[in-house]
This record gives structure tokens, C-alpha cells and sequence, in this order.
């Protein structure tokens, strides 16, 4: 995890050397789970998130993106369509904190040259690294270790619109999935000696989480030019 974000470190600093145009933020969403706890629903943002978003824009078409973000996510059997889950009856929080680093498309060309009002829908695909608490369930109760915290890694893709609503500001609305590489942010399968005997539900599918929200980004930089020489 630790080489993982000096490696995400080490681009971000080779971009901001031949950047131009930068735009740097912060937002606000609401985030859920699916997993082996609680709702199926894959859209249904219940706890509050925030992030702080770096843009390097490096054509009207596309452009590179580093983010953090912390977010809570739960999930509760006693809500949950599934009656096994209802009489399982567990419940569970985490606190994740993701750096991200992806490239953006943007489907129509979003040149910062014109002072104009400008929108676009665009897409996002990219690589995260998280880190949240151990968790697993010992005689029907959670059992939280903040002391032991786990990194792991994610797949984040997402959807959304931008649009330049002033000369230096642009706001953008995201909905957005993480696929991760671990089944333990609800303590269904904790990762430590004898800890098999605490695992359950499903060991064939990892976690997911989704983040929706919006943000808003300064602009700042000399304009590039986006021609071929």
C-alpha cells in the first residue's frame, strides 16, 4: 500500500512539472455498500462523504485526476429484502480513506480557452488504494480493531457531468463504483490466525462501495494550446 502511494506521489509530482492547466476542489457525497451485510441495492448513498479533487487537464477530450476521499459505509441485516440476513441480524460501520489516480474522457470537447458557459458528460476509470479498520464478528458481536488498520486496493469507475459556471469555477455531479480486491469491509472474512472459524457469506465475491457527489473546482494555470504544431 505505502509503494503503491509514493508511486501515486511520484506521477502526480511528474504531471504538476508540465501542467498548464490545473484545477484543484473539494466535494461533498453520500456513499453505500453491497456485500454479505445487510441491503442489496447498489445505488442507495445513506453516509456522508468528502473528497479533495486534483485535475490536470490535458485536452479539451481528456484529462488526469487524483483524489482523496473519506467516506463511511454500513450495512444492516434488519434492513435488508433477504429473510436469512433479517435473522442473521448484524449490523456494521467502517471508515474507508481512498487515494485515486484515473484518467477522465469527457464526451464533448471541454476547451478552457473559451470563457463560455461549457458542460459535458464524461467518464472516469482509474486505480484507488484504501485503507479501513479490521473488523469480524465474535459470538454474534462486532469486534473493531482501530488500532489494526488494513490497506487494500480498488477498481473505481464512474459516470457524471461538469460544466465551467464561472470564468475560474467548475462544478461537477459523479456517480461512481468501487469494485475491491478484499471481502472483509463488513468482517465477513477477516484475514488473521484461526480467524477462518469468523468467516461467512458469500467467499466468492469481494466488496463494492459507491460514492455520489459533487464538486466544485477553482481553475488556475496558464491556458495551454491543445494544437498540433
Amino acid at each position: 500500500m505505502k509503494k503503491t502511494i509514493l508511486t501515486l506521489i511520484a506521477t502526480l509530482s511528474i504531471g504538476l512539472a508540465k501542467a498548464q492547466i490545473h484545477e484543484i476542489g473539494i466535494g461533498l457525497g453520500g456513499s453505500s455498500y453491497v456485500g454479505d451485510i445487510g441491503s442489496t441495492n447498489y445505488i442507495s448513498p445513506k453516509d456522508l462523504g468528502y473528497n479533495f479533487t486534483y485535475r490536470w487537464n490535458k485536452s479539451p477530450r481528456h484529462s488526469y485526476k487524483v483524489s482523496f476521499t473519506q467516506l463511511k459505509i454500513s450495512g444492516d441485516d434488519a434492513k435488508s429484502g433477504m429473510g436469512s440476513r433479517r435473522t442473521r441480524d448484524y449490523s456494521f460501520t467502517n471508515n474507508i480513506k481512498e487515494l485515486s489516480l484515473g484518467l477522465e474522457f469527457n464526451y464533448f470537447e471541454f476547451d478552457l480557452h473559451q470563457p463560455d458557459f461549457a458542460l459535458t458528460p464524461f467518464l472516469y476509470v482509474g486505480i484507488s488504494g484504501l485503507q479501513f479498520n479490521e473488523l469480524y464478528f465474535k459470538n454474534n458481536k462486532l469486534i473493531e480493531d482501530k488500532e489494526n488498520k488494513k490497506y487494500g486496493l480498488a477498481i473505481p469507475f464512474s459516470a457524471g457531468v461538469k460544466a465551467r459556471i464561472a470564468q475560474r469555477f467548475i462544478i461537477s455531479a459523479e456517480l461512481g463504483a468501487r469494485y475491491t480486491f478484499t471481502d472483509n469491509l463488513d468482517g465477513s472474512k477477516p484475514n488473521f490466525d484461526d480467524s477462518e472459524k469468523y468467516s461467512f457469506g458469500n467467499k466468492q465475491s469481494n466488496d463494492w462501495y459507491f460514492y455520489s457527489g459533487i464538486t466544485l473546482t477553482y481553475t488556475f494555470g496558464k491556458n495551454p494550446c491543445y494544437c498540433t504544431p
